[in-house]
């Protein structure tokens, strides 16, 4: 044989010896993992939480924990009467909503504080200014504040937006809400109408009974309300002062727009007021878990990651921003840094009276 065949022969060998211990090595080696398939988690929301559940970093941090999280659309009371089949969690906006569901029998495996936020009203500054004459508002330079006390005297009292100062106002004078028997918003802006009628102390079942006509007229004054505090704040914004002189709402829900909208702050940015109630009220948005799956979500939510999104891009106030992260990073005018003079929810026996009342029980 000559050489070069002894050569070729050589390398065919070399190459089949190759080829069988490539395929001996595949073989040999473990069946790759598929991806695990996320786990799906549903339940009911808060409307002014949906920017934040929509949000395309929220999503991508939620596929990076395992999770699908979808939802639908509630009042923080509305929900807990809702029926619960197939759901894993409810995501209210008080601790108020939270004991109405128990005291409904919403059999929850959990709930957390998981979001902050103020509430405020809602107004514009010629409306603003108009008042500061009377005393309902005040004004200290970019910051304005509605005396809550000066405000339900004002409307028990059935004086018209005139009496007030404000010449524009159609009408007695008024603060919108969202449905009190539904929403939180609304039902938070009537503890505390409830609690200023009780002195500043907060309402008792017996003082909401005894001012339960007086309640029930100031809530009367707005007529038709929206069960939902995004849906209200977007009418608000719609309609403009002219048929929504103020509204209650929540400090995330301008912060959020600020941020996520910023075409259409601009267009509002120089009218728009965000005025503290004195006293105000925290809205604590507690996640409720009815199962595994909601415990995973609301591991997921409490995530550093999850809450620094939610401060800085909606607005939630936390411990992740707390003595590091001014609030003038949203260029809101009048903005608190620390919200000033809060006071606590009535016990539950107020509440659960207070939503019959406004419920027309």
């Amino acid at each position: 044989m000559s050489k070069g065949k002894l050569l070729g022969l050589v390398l065919v060998v070399v190459a089949v010896l190759v080829a069988g211990g490539a395929f001996v090595w595949q073989q040999s080696r473990p069946a790759p993992v598929a991806p695990a398939e996320p786990t799906t988690v549903t339940g009911y929301l808060g409307g002014e939480k949906i920017s934040l559940f929509d949000d395309d970093q929220f999503k991508s941090l939620a596929a990076q924990a395992g999770l699908s999280i979808s939802y639908k659309k509630a009042g923080s009371l509305a929900m807990m009467d809702a029926g619960h089949t197939g759901m894993d969690y409810l995501f209210p906006s008080s601790q108020a909503a939270v004991a109405y569901g128990q005291a409904k029998g919403v059999s929850a495996q959990s709930s957390d504080i998981i979001l902050n936020s103020p509430i405020v009203i809602f107004t514009y500054k010629d409306v603003a200014d108009a008042l500061v004459g009377s005393g309902v508002m005040s004004k200290d330079g970019d910051t304005y504040k509605l005396d809550a006390a000066a405000a339900v005297d004002a409307m028990v009292a059935d004086k018209s937006w005139a009496d007030l100062g404000y010449a524009n106002g159609y009408g007695q004078f008024r603060i919108d809400s969202t449905d009190p028997a539904k929403s939180n918003s609304g039902n938070e802006w009537a503890a505390l109408v409830a609690t200023v009628l009780n002195g500043g102390q907060p309402a008792t079942a017996d003082s909401v009974a005894r001012d339960a006509d007086k309640i029930r007229a100031i809530f009367q004054k707005s007529g038709w309300m929206e069960t939902s505090s995004e849906d209200s704040f977007s009418q608000f914004l719609t309609l403009g002062e002219g048929s929504k002189p103020m509204m209650v709402g929540y400090e995330s829900q301008v912060l959020d727009l600020a941020v996520n909208q910023p075409d259409l702050y601009k267009q509002v940015k120089d009218s728009l007021v965000v005025a503290y109630t004195t006293p105000t009220e925290w809205s604590t948005h507690v996640l409720v878990s009815l199962d595994d799956n909601g415990d995973r979500l609301r591991d997921f939510l409490k995530s550093d990651d999850v809450q620094k999104l939610a401060w800085e891009r909606h607005g939630f106030r936390g411990a992740s921003q707390l003595g590091t992260d001014s609030a003038s990073r949203f260029g809101v005018p009048g903005i608190a840094e620390r919200v000033p003079a809060a006071v606590e929810l009535p016990n539950n026996d107020a509440m659960q009276e207070l939503i019959g009342v406004v419920g027309g029980k």
